[in-house]
């Protein structure tokens, strides 16, 4: 598809890509851009001991709550 059948048909383009149909558009015959449904990216999960050395826990983390609910009240 050319850039200015691109450019025209647009919403066409658009439904066919919803359908999971995948349009190459050329200038002068050479492709230059691949028009593609948008898939969100997976969020990656970070290998155990990844923050290594970036958290630091109080002195005090384990001390015992001692009033604390009784505060609340």
């Amino acid at each position: 598809m050319t850039i200015h059948q691109a450019k025209t048909q647009l919403s066409q383009l658009l439904q066919m890509v919803e359908q999971r149909e995948e349009v190459v558009i050329a200038r002068a015959g050479v492709p230059i851009a691949r028009l593609v449904r948008w898939q969100a990216q997976a969020q990656p999960v970070a290998a155990p001991g990844a923050m290594r050395g970036q958290i630091q826990l109080g002195a005090d983390f384990d001390a015992p709550l001692d009033g604390l609910f009784e505060a609340l009240l």
